[in-house]
Parts: C-alpha cells; sequence; structure tokens
C-alpha cells in the first residue's frame, strides 16, 4: 500500500529534489560508454518528469510515463514529445525503430513476467544497429545501508546482480554490464544504493 513518502513523490517537484543529488552520478556509466551526440532515436521508458531529457538535446526523443504530472512538468519544462503511458501496455506503432531505448530505475517495480513481456517490446522497437540501456536498483546479498534502502524503495523488486544479468540477457546480448555504487554527489565514501548499467544489443 502506498505511504505518504509515495504520495509526496508523486509530485514533479518533489521527486525532481528528491533525485537531485543522484541523477548525474546514475547516469554517469551511460556517458562513459556511449556518444550520445551521435543518437538518433530515443525512447525513455518510466521517464519521470523528464530527468534524462536534457542529454539528449541533439536527437528525436520519446519519453513515456504512467503519471500524468510527470508528463506535464516535463512537457513545460523541456518542450519534448512526452506522452502518458503504462510502459507495461505500451505498443510501439509498426515499423516505428529507436536505437537508443533507455529504462532509468523502473524495472524494480514491475514483476518478473510484466518485465519479460516488456523488454520483448522493446527488442521489437530496437533499431537493428542500437542498444537498450537498463540503469537498476541491485538487492545486495548480505546486510548494509545498500541493502535497507533497496528494502525501503518504492519499488518491490530489486533484484540481486545475477537475477538482473539473466531476465537482461534473456532478450539482448550484454555489451555491457557494469555494477556501481550510488551515493549522495557530494560524498564518494558512503554508499546508498547498489545500481548496475546494463548495455545490451538484440539477441
Amino acid at each position: 500500500m502506498p505511504n505518504a513518502s509515495d504520495h509526496i513523490l508523486e509530485m514533479p517537484i518533489s521527486y525532481r529534489v528528491w533525485q537531485a543529488p543522484f541523477a548525474e552520478a546514475k547516469f554517469a556509466p551511460v556517458l562513459a560508454h556511449n556518444d550520445l551526440s551521435a543518437v538518433r532515436r530515443v525512447l525513455d521508458v518510466g521517464c519521470g518528469p523528464g530527468t534524462n531529457a536534457a542529454h539528449f538535446a541533439g536527437s528525436d526523443y520519446v519519453g513515456i510515463d504512467l503519471n500524468p504530472r510527470y508528463i506535464e512538468d516535463a512537457k513545460r519544462r523541456h518542450g519534448r514529445d512526452f506522452r502518458v503511458a503504462d510502459a507495461t501496455e505500451f505498443s510501439v506503432p509498426e515499423g516505428e525503430r529507436f536505437d537508443f531505448i533507455l529504462i532509468n530505475s523502473f524495472l524494480h517495480h514491475i514483476p518478473d513476467e510484466p518485465t519479460r513481456d516488456l523488454l520483448g517490446n522493446l527488442r521489437r522497437a530496437l533499431a537493428p544497429d542500437g542498444h537498450i540501456h537498463v540503469m537498476e536498483l541491485v538487492l545486495p546479498p548480505r546486510p548494509c545501508m545498500g541493502r535497507l534502502l533497496a528494502r525501503l524503495d518504492r519499488g518491490d523488486f530489486a533484484r540481486p546482480l545475477e537475477s538482473w544479468r539473466e531476465l537482461l540477457g534473456e532478450h539482448f546480448d550484454a555489451v555491457v554490464f557494469e555494477p556501481y555504487p550510488l551515493g549522495a554527489a557530494w560524498s564518494e565514501l558512503t554508499t546508498l544504493w547498489h545500481m548496475v548499467y546494463f548495455k545490451g544489443a538484440g539477441a
């Protein structure tokens, strides 16, 4: 059942303030492994209030999110193609392809089978030379701050590292599978969350 903090984070300004200390560090592996200036078409799945849209200023961009308040805020701030849509039911129009599909911390909100269905759908939307890029929350195997925070997250499906490898690998060939720590922007000493960046090509 959603709690008070969940409702607060449904508001765009609250979500953006919460994400601000971590957003760039979370996106850093994407920048390290890719030349975004070469990206043609982007599909940003679970885009929130346009958290990463500014990175794709030179690309054709489509962002989808279930929260209409996020989408309204994203349109106002970025002026891009943002659509209210349930990603688990979103069907990419026939013949429409993207060379860069981004999923930022969305899959740990949905169970395995809807995740598989979504990944299969996105595989069909991927251009032949394209890649999917996933940043996801890892559930550490041993008790630690990262495990506690993963359990407290709004998403109920943070997964162990190897579970992410297997789940994502069912639909995509791994080009990069890189675990990384995530903490506050002002401190490199405190790991608050354990993340993984996956770059995959069509299997």
